[in-house]
């Protein structure tokens, strides 16, 4: 029986058989586990070798989805076909544009007046996979709706999929031929006869049918109880961290609408923003003129009710004096990140309002700053990008990461000079690239962050003399060129504005729908700034457009962590994020081009990630943030650096907090070699029971436990467990799991034994425990690893995709003791478990193994293996795969070896059959040039690779060149 077969068992007549990828499926869409439709097309799509889309309904946001994976196609030579309609006259004329810009598209539209058809069918190797049901082409349809679609597979010369080809192709023959002429003939007849935003997206529940009484959204009603709940309390000070774009003016003003204050102090950095702060004010409060007035370099009011100050006017002596510290009951500091600037703090200082507010979408700095403590550390409320697009509180964006010009093998990077980056040729890229990723709304209003002040200037010449109108803006410009120029975008009378180095905050222009950068990603601060700019809601536009032509740049690591908000810093948590985009909430989407996904994967490979000098500024960022010495559980729980990053490192907590003068008391040796086994074998959390068991002794006056109440314990905290699991558990706290290399490092402070079929604690930790900072520095550790388990479904020992030691397998398998590493090598087999441990691009470096094995995917269910040298088909673990009875064998895979990071885990791809049939000895040569015999085969994995996984692995040797 094939997998097809299987597939169809499991989906037709018994539910508990083993399935694949080929399985039917029901789709739903289900936000909260950001599960979509559109998973399941991009998917397919990548694989595919045709595609052919009939849908009535496209939007240029359902196109923009796709977008990506039709670009990457088109550089592998796969074309597909779209069918679809005037049905209604759903489709505008803009996205029938957009369609005719695809070049590996062929898209006709029927004839047929009720053209209702949803369905997908892709063509895969070596069979057919189709979507049918509810979902029109249109991001409403792909990620939120309540949509029934089903996913089914066949062979070619199955009845259904037969049927459905031949109606595909007889619907195609009669349909008309989408071309330019036939678009502008539309274009002049066409009247939308439905409400297109009723159908594709519900209107936001902060929009208001009267637009002159403007009520608090849902993000400002909760802040507001906020604040008022923190004045209750007697504070004096607060701050608020919003994302850009959720209205954090509207806020500040409906606050001083509920303080009522005699007289308020707006301060701001910029002119621009303080005059659209003005009007926010008067568009909530209401008033005469002239109770609002403006103190600035250009304006000298000081006795308006609501003032609207610079900061480099407020903070001038002369002028404080004038107003006097008691003048305002009520104050405000827009921006108030840079708010550790001497200014800001000479005004903070001197003025003595009865509450002092600040507001910013990043509070994080660069130089330590600790802006919480000015605010005496009163976070009111907090709510991050991914939280206000989950709400819908901004514009929906579509974020395209792609791939920068590349001539010659020659690839933009930090050093090219400008020349190269003025090139004409790739000025004529980037406009096909912008041209092709589009925009929504009647005309293109785009900001482009560019690296230097020169390549802004001389580019928006450059489209100019193309007849895309242009302007270019830098901090040397003054107010009222920003103005004008601002002004002119927002009109449409241009259509880009070139800049560097302003715009990254505060500069309100709601109608920008494309956001273009040009240039290295400096921070994920800077990069999330940027991106808010198209952020706001407006009605010209669905969606914001943001393009980022992503170079061979050494800093492409911080993308991924600028979109996801992952702050752990660990490179498997960014080479998901990059992987497995469907975090994004709401309508908003992540795509990134092939090439410009290898580009950040090797930048991820070369970061270092763990410096000590990442690692403390993370530390000195969460130590702000709390007013204490955080603990380590503290990094989890509040989504800091990942604590195993600084175990890595240190080995222990309390080696970390010495290094950087942070310790608060003095461990001995032997009580921190304690604590380096629990950090070091236990923290990760992959099985919790150890800790469970180490926490049950610390926390009471037990000296002893016996194997039924281990048993009892995991029961309280309802572990998963065996016979085996328990005996593993005991074997790992009294040190008999580990080989003597690794007994040897912990014997000195060894913390149990086995006794009378007892766990009992030995007379070292007994001393351990008089020690409270100890106890504290244990119970820390022992919290972060429970935390970090609720990562794993721990209801099976190993789970797909997640990263592991060697010695984790053998512990989580209850094989019967830890090998050494090299020991074990390429695989071991123990207690009816075979794991075979995989490197892919063992690089030059690579020393190791005596021969060069070949060890290759053959597709996403098949792997080529050989064994180690010299073996033979009498061999003991080769007779285990040619008569396998009750073993099961795992396959653990990683791509490449790295001997600077001696990076050691290895994703677990399931459980894998050998394949009888492939299984030959061979010879191959040692580095001596000497013959050996070895034994090749190939695995059937139970789970086919997921395609994002699959790239990513396979894709090694090609950026590893």
């Amino acid at each position: 029986m094939d997998n097809l077969e299987l597939a169809l068992q499991k989906a037709f007549i018994n539910k508990e058989a083993l399935g694949d990828d080929l399985t039917p499926k029901f789709i739903v869409n289900n936000p909260k586990k950001h599960d979509y439709l559109l998973n399941t097309l991009s998917k397919d799509l990548k694989s595919c070798k045709t595609f052919f889309i009939a849908v009535a309904f496209i939007t240029p946001s359902g196109l923009n989805a796709i977008k990506t994976q039709l670009a990457d196609l088109a550089l592998r030579g796969i074309s597909g076909k779209i069918l679809t309609s005037t049905y209604l006259n759903f489709n505008d004329p803009h996205v029938f544009r957009a369609l005719l810009n695809i070049p590996n598209v062929e898209v006709r539209v029927s004839k047929k007046e009720g053209f209702h058809s949803k369905g997908y069918l892709f063509e895969m190797e070596d069979y057919q996979s189709f979507v049918i049901g509810s979902s029109n082409l249109t991001m409403s349809a792909l990620k939120l709706n309540y949509e029934w679609n089903v996913r089914l597979t066949s062979r070619e010369n199955g009845e259904m999929v037969s049927s459905i080809q031949k109606h595909l192709i007889q619907e195609w023959h009669e349909a008309q031929s989408l071309t330019l002429e036939w678009v502008d003939a539309f274009e002049k007849n066409y009247h939308p006869i439905v409400n297109r935003k009723m159908l594709v997206q519900d209107v936001s529940e902060n929009e208001c049918l009267d637009t002159q009484y403007i009520l608090p959204n849902s993000m400002q009603k909760e802040a507001l109880r906020s604040l008022k709940a923190l004045r209750e309390t007697g504070a004096t000070k607060g701050m608020i961290v919003s994302a850009t774009g959720t209205g954090k003016t509207y806020l500040a003003a409906f606050d001083v609408q509920q303080f009522h204050p005699k007289r308020v102090l707006f301060i701001v950095h910029s002119e621009l923003i303080l005059m659209k702060a003005l009007e926010s004010f008067k568009l909530i409060l209401g008033g005469k003129d002239d109770d609002y007035g403006v103190l600035s370099g250009n304006s000298k009011n000081f006795d308006a009710k609501y003032l609207f100050g610079t900061i480099q006017t407020v903070s001038k002596s002369e002028y404080q004096e004038r107003l006097g510290k008691e003048a305002f009951d009520y104050i405000l500091i827009d921006e108030v990140h840079k708010a550790g600037a001497k200014s800001y703090i000479k005004a903070i200082e001197f003025f003595n309002p009865k509450f002092l507010l600040g507001m910013t979408a990043t509070p994080e700095r660069t130089d330590n700053f600790n802006i919480f403590e000015l605010f005496d550390y009163n976070v009111a409320y907090e709510i991050r990008l991914q939280a206000a697009l989950e709400l819908e509180l901004l514009c929906p964006f579509y974020y395209f990461g792609v791939t920068d010009y590349e001539k010659d093998g020659e690839i933009i990077d930090e050093t090219t000079d400008l020349k190269r980056l003025l090139q004409e040729e790739r000025v004529d890229f980037l406009i096909k690239k912008i041209n092709y990723y589009g925009y929504s709304g009647d005309s293109p209003r785009g900001l482009v962050f560019c690296s230097r002040k020169d390549e802004a200037r001389q580019l928006a010449e450059m489209f100019n003399d193309r007849g895309i109108p242009s302007a270019y803006l830098s901090g040397d410009h003054n107010f009222d060129k920003r103005e004008k120029e601002i002004k002119r975008l927002d009109t449409g009378e241009i259509h880009y504005i070139f800049t560097v180095d302003i715009f990254n905050e505060g500069i309100d222009i709601p109608k920008v729908n494309q956001v273009i950068m040009l240039r290295n990603t400096q921070s994920s601060i800077i990069f999330i700034q940027q991106l808010g700019r198209g952020l706001r809601k407006d009605p010209s536009k669905e969606f914001v457009t943001v393009i980022d032509f992503i170079g061979n740049y050494k800093n492409n690591y911080m993308i991924p962590m600028a979109l996801s908000g992952d702050s752990s810093q660990t490179k498997n948590s960014l080479r998901r994020d990059t992987i497995d985009v469907t975090y994004i909430s709401g309508l908003s989407s992540i795509n990134f081009e092939k090439v410009a996904r290898e580009r950040i994967f090797k930048s991820i490979d070369q970061a270092k990630l763990d410096a000590m000098s990442e690692l403390k500024a993370s530390y000195f960022k969460l130590k702000n943030r709390l007013n204490r010495v955080p603990y380590l559980n503290d990094f989890q729980v509040l989504d800091g650096v990942d604590p195993l990053l600084i175990i890595g490192k240190e080995k222990t907590y309390y080696n970390f907090l010495e290094r950087i003068g942070e310790a608060e008391a003095k461990l001995s040796e032997e009580e921190n070699s304690a604590l380096k086994f629990v950090s070091v074998e236990l923290l990760s959390g992959i099985r919790p029971h150890e800790l469970y068991v180490i926490e049950e002794f610390l926390m009471t006056d037990k000296e002893q436990l016996s194997l039924e109440e281990i048993t009892a314990l995991f029961d309280t905290f309802n572990l998963t467990y065996t016979t085996d699991t328990l005996a593993s558990v005991v074997k790992v706290l009294d040190l008999s799991f580990y080989e003597s290399t690794i007994r040897k490092r912990y014997l000195l402070s060894q913390m149990f034994k086995m006794k009378e079929n007892c766990l009992q604690i030995t007379e070292k930790f007994r001393e351990f425990k008089k020690n409270s900072y100890f106890i504290n520095l244990m119970l820390d550790v022992i919290h972060t690893g429970i935390n970090k388990s609720m990562e794993y479904d721990l209801s099976q020992p190993l789970n797909l995709y997640k990263k592991y030691r060697r010695k984790d397998v053998l512990r989580l398998l209850n094989m019967n003791f830890n090998q050494n590493e090299q020991s074990i090598g390429g695989y071991t087999n123990s207690n009816n478990h075979f794991a075979i441990f995989v490197t892919l691009d063992k690089g030059k470096d690579f020393k190791a193994a005596r021969i060069a094995y070949e060890d290759e995917f053959i597709d996403e269910r098949t792997f080529h293996w050989y064994t180690k040298a010299p073996r033979n088909l009498r061999s003991p673990e080769v007779q285990l795969l040619r008569n396998p009875g009750e073993y099961k064998f795992h396959l653990f895979v990683k791509r490449k070896y790295n001997q600077k990071e001696n990076e050691t885990d290895f994703y677990y791809l399931g459980e894998v059959a050998p394949l009888q049939e492939t299984i030959q000895q061979v010879e191959k040569q040692d580095k001596e040039g000497k013959k050996k015999s070895v034994v090749k085969l190939d695995f059937t994995l139970e789970t086919p690779v997921e395609p994002n996984m699959y790239e990513f692995l396979t894709q090694s040797i090609r950026t590893n060149e």
